[in-house]
């Protein structure tokens, strides 16, 4: 065994005593970012090109700085992000939600469909959406500045248009024309933040994470923008905490103009995200 995988072996050891969820993966992804290789070329560095600053890199994840954080890239389907502080990590349950929405926009009889992604952060979804469905117009809103600096970065030289706005107010010049509308809001609970990972409690801006007393205050208004958004059987996907699958869908009715409202599992089969459909009058 080399230096350096002999030190990653010790790094999974201190990360994995100090909680990390995955600390091999975690401890090689460092690794491999110091020494500027890709994860499955980490036996061809030569013990004298070990860098010591992997034992920098180490001790901030040991503290549960995310690992996003540190190396300044998150990855999300095909995409490679920039990410820092001030901006939401995407998750792989969100390519759960996108993988949805890329099926309801193939499966939909439009030359080039119009798509809203409200609270975008990063840019992962609309990106994601804008890159494999290539006709589609994708547009894109986020309320926080920080946010929208790493959004800027993602999406130059894409079809996304990025917009500053509220998601509850924004784009009223799309106004029932919308073919999709797509939300990875914030939906944590304010009496759940004691329970929350240190790497988002601590990390991700809490504009992203955290909405009322029972988390569904942003998807209460999403409701409202996406049916204002949204043209008669355009439909909207809308990401959610496991604990609220019985929940969300209830908030598109019959009664508010809505049809088919469903709850979806993620990869792990947890409730993660609701579908609903604008109803043709």
């Amino acid at each position: 065994m080399n230096l350096l995988l002999a030190e990653v072996a010790q790094a999974t050891q201190r990360l994995a005593d100090a909680g990390v969820p995955s600390p091999r993966f975690d401890a090689e992804e460092l690794a491999a970012f110091v020494h500027a290789v890709k994860r499955g070329e980490l036996h061809h560095v030569k013990d004298a090109d070990f860098d010591a600053r992997y034992w920098e890199a180490v001790a901030r994840r040991e503290a549960r700085e995310p690992l996003q954080h540190i190396t300044g890239r998150a990855f999300f389907r095909y995409l490679e992000l920039a990410v820092g502080p001030g901006v939401f990590v995407p998750r792989p349950e969100t390519e759960s939600v996108v993988g949805w929405a890329i099926d309801a926009v193939r499966a939909m009889d439009v030359v080039e469909p119009l798509i809203v992604d409200l609270c975008t952060g990063s840019g992962a979804i609309a990106l994601a959406l804008a890159q494999e469905v290539p006709r589609s117009r994708v547009h894109a809103v986020e309320l926080s500045e920080q946010a929208l600096d790493y959004a800027r970065k993602n999406v130059e030289g894409s079809r996304v248009v990025l917009h500053h706005g509220d998601a509850l107010t924004a784009l009223p010049e799309l106004d029932g024309q919308v073919d999709l509308v797509v939300s990875n809001p914030p939906y944590i609970p304010l009496t759940e933040w004691e329970y929350v990972a240190p790497e988002a409690r601590d990390h991700d801006p809490e504009l992203a994470l955290f909405s009322g007393q029972d988390g569904l205050d942003t998807i209460r208004g999403i409701e409202r923008t996406a049916h204002r958004l949204l043209r008669p059987g355009g439909v909207v996907v809308i990401e959610h905490a496991d604990t609220q699958g019985g929940q969300v869908p209830w908030i598109f009715t019959e009664e508010r103009g809505w049809a088919d409202a469903a709850d979806h599992p993620d990869l792990n089969n947890r409730p993660r995200f609701a579908t609903a459909r604008r109803a043709t009058p």
